[in-house]
C-alpha cells in the first residue's frame, strides 16, 4: 500500500464573527464600523457596512444545512461550527481527511466596494483588523490552517503597506481583486499595479484570484435580488467560475507574467476542465494572429501558464482525465462552508472531499494524486505536513 497523502485544501471560508470589526477598530472608528443588524423580513442577522445592508451572518454558511441553496441557517447555532469556530474546523478537516487548509474571507471578498465607501482611513483599518483576527484564529493550529492576507486593492499604497505587514507576520499569499474596472480603477494588466506585484514577486507571496472577489459591484448585488427560482440562481455560480478565464487571459497574454517571471497566480473556486482549452485556444489564436512572429523566442501563452499560474478543482467528476495533461499546476480544493463546497448534507448532492478524492481521482496515477492533493500547494504555500500522518484523519488513503 502506497504512503497515505496528507492533502491540502486550498480554497475554503471563514466566517467573520458578528464583532470582528466593533470589537477590534480603534474606538475613533467603532461608530462607523461593519456590524449585524436584524432583518425582520428575513429573520435573520445581516451585515451593515457603511449605508450597504449586504448577506445574512450565515449566508454563506451552507455547509450540512437541511434544506438546498438558497436556503441557509439563519442563525450561528444553526450553522455547522466549523465555519467560525477553529476547533470545530479542525474536526471537520480530519473527517474529510485534510491535513491543512487556505483560508478566504466571505464579506471583505465578495463585497470590497460597500468597505471603499467607508473611506481610506477607516477602509485600511477594516482590512488590517480582518488580517490580524485571521492571525488569532488560526493560532489554533497554525501548521494545518492557514490564511491569505486580504489587500485594500483600491488603495495601491495602503495595499503595498498592508503586504509589507501581513509578509512579516508570517503570511504565505494574499487575494487580489479582478475585473477592477468595475470599481473604476485600472485593469488587472495596467503597470499602475506594479509596486504590488513588484513587492509581492520579491517577498514569494502567490497572488490568487477567487471567483467574485473584486468583480462584483452595487449594481450586480440588487440584480441578484431578482434572481429567487432554482433555475435563474444556478447559472450565477457557473458564470463566476468561467468568469477568471479572463483572468487567466490577462496573466499569460497581457504582459503580467512577462513582466513578473518569478510571481506565481492562482485561479480559484474556478475549476480546472475548461483550462486545457483556453490554454490551446490562447496558443492558437496568439500564433494565428502572427504573435510568433512578432515575438520570437518569447514564452507561448500556455507556456507563461505551465511555468506560473494554478488553478484549482473540487467537485469535477471527469478532472481524472485531464490531470495528466497540467499536473503541475492544479490543486484540490473543498470550498467549505460554502453552497457549492464538499458538504454533505440534506440539503446537498455533494460527497465529502474524502469520498470526492476516492471516487473522482480513481485510476489516477500516484504521483499525479500526489502533486495535485498535496505536492503543488505544499510547494506554493510553503506548507510542512510532515506531522500530518501522525493525527487524526488528516490523510487520504489510497486504499479507502
Amino acid at each position: 500500500m502506497s504512503e497515505p497523502i496528507a492533502v491540502i485544501d486550498v480554497d475554503t471560508h471563514l466566517t467573520e464573527p458578528a464583532d470582528l470589526w466593533t470589537s477590534r477598530l480603534p474606538k475613533k472608528y467603532r461608530q462607523d464600523a461593519p456590524h449585524l443588524v436584524w432583518d425582520p423580513e428575513r429573520a435573520r442577522d445581516r451585515w451593515q457596512v457603511g449605508r450597504h445592508t449586504l448577506i445574512g451572518a450565515q449566508d454563506q454558511a451552507h455547509a450540512g444545512w437541511k434544506e438546498f441553496f438558497p436556503s441557509t441557517p439563519a442563525t450561528f447555532e444553526e450553522a455547522e461550527p466549523g465555519g467560525w469556530d477553529p476547533k470545530a474546523r479542525l474536526k471537520v478537516m480530519d473527517g474529510q481527511g485534510i491535513a491543512a487548509q487556505i483560508l478566504y474571507p466571505n464579506l471583505l471578498g465578495f463585497f470590497p466596494f460597500a468597505f471603499r465607501e467607508l473611506g481610506a482611513d477607516l477602509a485600511g483599518a477594516c482590512v488590517r483588523a480582518f488580517n490580524d483576527f485571521q492571525v488569532e484564529w488560526c493560532s489554533t493550529d497554525p501548521d494545518r490552517l492557514i490564511p491569505l492576507a486580504f489587500l485594500p486593492f483600491w488603495d495601491l499604497e495602503g495595499s503595498v503597506a498592508e503586504l509589507t505587514r501581513c509578509a512579516d507576520m508570517g503570511y504565505r499569499g494574499f487575494n487580489w481583486g479582478h475585473q477592477l474596472e468595475k470599481m473604476g480603477l485600472p485593469p488587472l494588466r495596467d503597470p499602475h499595479w506594479d509596486p504590488v506585484m513588484n513587492l509581492a514577486q520579491e517577498r514569494g507571496m502567490p497572488v490568487s484570484f477567487h471567483i467574485g472577489f473584486g468583480s462584483v459591484d452595487e449594481a450586480e448585488v440588487e440584480g441578484w435580488r431578482t434572481y429567487n427560482d432554482d433555475l435563474s440562481l444556478a447559472p450565477l455560480s457557473v458564470l463566476m467560475f468561467l468568469g477568471n478565464a479572463n483572468t487567466i487571459i490577462d496573466l499569460c497574454m497581457r504582459g503580467i507574467c512577462e513582466r513578473f517571471p518569478r510571481l506565481k497566480f492562482v485561479s480559484v473556486e474556478s475549476g480546472f476542465g475548461y483550462v486545457p482549452f483556453l490554454l490551446e485556444a490562447m496558443d492558437w489564436q496568439y500564433k494565428n494572429n502572427r504573435g510568433s512572429l512578432s515575438r520570437k523566442g518569447l514564452p507561448l501563452p500556455s507556456e507563461y501558464f505551465r511555468r506560473q499560474v494554478f488553478a484549482t478543482f473540487w467537485y469535477e467528476e471527469n478532472v481524472a482525465r485531464l490531470l495528466d495533461l497540467l499536473p503541475d499546476n492544479v490543486m484540490f480544493e473543498s470550498d467549505y462552508p460554502h453552497p457549492t463546497s464538499l458538504s454533505p448534507g440534506p440539503g446537498s448532492t455533494a460527497h465529502d472531499a474524502k469520498t470526492t478524492i476516492a471516487r473522482n481521482l480513481a485510476g489516477v496515477p500516484e504521483e499525479i494524486r500526489r502533486k495535485v492533493l498535496h505536492d503543488n500547494a505544499a510547494r506554493l504555500y510553503r506548507i510542512d505536513t510532515a506531522s500530518a500522518t501522525d493525527r487524526k484523519g488528516g490523510t487520504c488513503d489510497d486504499q479507502q
